[in-house]
């Protein structure tokens, strides 16, 4: 029987070898013919990005084995490099979006203990372009990147984008009477992320369960958004990557309102949850209004404009000192008539925190 071929066994030049080619190979199986960022890719000391904008966004993300995925996860599904290569890029690229730009370039460093299969790396090279691709990103390429060694494996993004002459959407603009927007969804990462903890499921079965596994192994944003949302005149945006209520409290909280939130409109996003909370016994509203890595767009949009054919009206925004009880607060968030701290046990929670929890996911 073959031993499969690990990372020790390959130097960094070989190994870099393997898997280079890797990340430009499904543009040219796709045909995709997107003009592209990269002025200069691998193989210098830096890669050369044109900012045709003369600024340019940037943030970083990180996974790292055992607190942001598993290699094989309780429910005994296994989550391969193409998954984490995948996931990778969408929440790297949702950042840029975020801010109203288009993704431009994204540089890679990857930790990865010798036991390391090389086919995984392989993987992570194709789930990191078709990752792109499925957000609809497709001028974003990898160009440049580093490798090391360590004890678990580590996936370290950063992306740069292009703001096309726009000013930047930040979080701290939402103003009374703008509507609060979605574009892509909630819910259904965090959903999947409770099947796939579950070692008494087997998954693999039904089709709807499946579906919503995938959303947390491969989430998929939707990038071009940012930029539509941006020309429609918004006066905030985050992406949905920590939890609804997490993420609009971030938004209410550095623009010094409250925002109302329209449960028939949460009720539509629950829907797809409901064969999920059945089986685990949860209130898919609570997925809705916590779960993050869906790496939806959240926004808030002046009310008298248009919105883009695709995106969600969730509620709106008011004055920070409401009318009804004519008393000033530090709730931010309501679900109609009720703040959320206020809302029963099973839809409570405090979305994602990597340093809330013990055990990692």
């Amino acid at each position: 029987m073959n031993q499969e071929l690990t990372v020790g066994q390959l130097s960094e030049g070989q190994l870099i070898a393997r898997f280079a080619p890797l990340l430009a190979e499904q543009s040219a199986a796709s045909g995709e013919s997107a003009e592209s960022y990269q002025i200069l890719g691998p193989g210098d000391d830096c890669a050369v990005v044109a900012a045709p904008d003369g600024r340019f966004v940037i943030s970083t993300d990180t996974q790292v084995q055992g607190q942001d995925f598993a290699l094989v996860w309780p429910s005994g599904v296994r989550s391969s490099g193409f998954d984490t290569g995948h996931k990778c890029a969408t929440q790297n690229v949702a950042d840029a979006a975020a801010m109203g730009a288009v993704p431009s370039s994204l540089v890679v460093s990857l930790t990865l203990p010798k036991n390391t299969p090389v086919r995984w790396v392989e993987d992570l090279a194709r789930g990191l372009r078709a990752g792109t691709l499925a957000c609809q990103a497709p001028q974003c390429h990898v160009v440049g990147g580093d490798l090391g060694a360590g004890g678990e494996i580590s996936v370290t993004a950063t992306v740069t984008g292009d703001l096309q002459g726009r000013d930047p959407v930040r979080r701290n603009g939402a103003r009374p009477g703008d509507q609060v927007v979605l574009a892509g969804t909630v819910g259904r990462a965090a959903a999947g992320l409770d099947l796939l903890l579950d070692p008494a499921l087997e998954l693999g079965r039904d089709p709807q369960l499946d579906a919503l596994v995938n959303s947390q192994l491969r989430p998929v944003s939707p990038t071009p958004w940012g930029a539509r949302l941006a020309q429609s005149g918004a006066t905030s945006m985050i992406d949905a990557s920590d939890g609804l209520v997490r993420d609009l409290t971030r938004v209410a909280t550095a623009s010094g309102v409250e925002i109302v939130l329209n449960r028939e409109a949460l009720e539509e996003l629950a829907q797809p949850l409901r064969p999920a909370g059945e089986i685990l016994g949860q209130d898919p509203l609570h997925w809705v209004l916590n779960g993050g890595e869906d790496h939806g767009l959240l926004s808030t949009v002046p009310a008298d404009r248009q919105l883009p054919a695709g995106v969600l009206r969730l509620g709106s925004v008011r004055a920070e000192c409401t009318a009804a009880t004519g008393v000033t607060h530090t709730e931010r968030i309501w679900l109609e008539q009720t703040p959320v701290s206020q809302l029963p046990l099973g839809l409570r929670g405090r979305g994602w925190d990597h340093f809330e929890s013990e055990d990692g996911f």
